[in-house]
């Protein structure tokens, strides 16, 4: 009775309340992961390639994004899937993410489209036992549906930062988008928390500026935004990164600027670009 109740109050919290006159339901309470720092030890987590995707989260009725909006997938799509809850990533491969985000965001979903697409599992919301143990549970739930299109993300550990390090390096360099770490032994949690951390690598570039965007709020009669164009013509704003100093004085036109990002979209803009340093030179 006791498991009955907790998977009804589980299903609850994850549906909210009106969601089937609306389609919508209150953001789900899920673990949400803090950056990797040296000092974590990694040899206490299990590691997985973080994935450029949607995270969804199946309720055992309803697929919904983070936002609580449900989902529109195929019928044929979340018939198959497991009456139980299910945190995970919709993903169609690596690089495809500007794609994947237009199929899933469709009222009427196209089938053709949905066979492209993985439902990657890489969490059992309020299940008991260690993440260990519920990473055996789900390969056990992907196996018993014996669909294509639900998968479990692939766990493995490191010993050291070095090895870390290496396999950080493998994924990037396949196109893959960084390492994720969760902590082995912790019992399901939600929340920002460091049971669950991302370990992303940041690449530098130049780009010449061609016009300054005034600020506002705060920042008004000052520097909002760079404009900037790199050496392939792309031209994006720069925003953040500034100091108050460079704010009131900002680099000239002309100059040229070194910029922090963490990848390149389809078209080939940064994505989270951020102001680094003037090149002097």
């Amino acid at each position: 009775m006791s498991r009955l109740l907790g998977a009804l109050l589980l299903s609850l919290a994850l549906i909210g309340p009106g969601h089937a006159a609306i389609g919508r339901s209150e953001a789900p309470d899920i673990l949400l992961a803090n950056v990797y720092r040296p000092q974590n030890d990694v040899a206490r987590y299990l590691v997985s390639e973080k994935l450029d995707g949607v995270r969804a989260i199946w309720d055992g009725q309803t697929l919904r994004f983070r936002s609580g909006r449900t989902i529109h997938a195929p019928a044929w799509f979340v018939a198959a899937l497991p009456k139980q809850a299910l945190d995970g990533e919709l993903w169609a491969g690596r690089g495809s993410f500007e794609r994947l985000s237009g199929i899933v965001r469709k009222e009427a979903p196209d089938d053709a489209e949905w066979r492209e697409v993985r439902y990657m599992i890489f969490e059992l919301p309020g299940a008991a036992g260690t993440f260990a143990e519920r990473a055996a549970q789900i390969e056990a739930v992907v196996r018993s549906a014996n669909v294509p299109w639900l998968r479990e993300i692939s766990q493995f550990r490191v010993e050291h930062r070095s090895s870390l390090q290496k396999r950080l390096n493998e994924v990037v360099r396949a196109g893959g988008e960084g390492l994720m770490l969760h902590l082995a032994d912790a019992p399901y949690q939600t929340g920002r928390s460091d049971v669950l951390l991302k370990l992303k690598p940041l690449l530098d570039a130049e780009a010449e500026v061609i016009a300054h965007q005034p600020g506002k709020g705060k920042y008004a009669g000052q520097l909002g935004a760079l404009r900037v164009r790199t050496p392939e013509g792309k031209e994006f704003l720069l925003g953040s990164g500034f100091t108050d100093q460079q704010r009131r004085e900002p680099p000239v036109i002309g100059s040229i600027v070194t910029y922090r990002y963490r990848d390149l979209t389809a078209k080939g803009l940064p994505r989270f670009a951020s102001f680094l340093r003037l090149c002097e030179d």
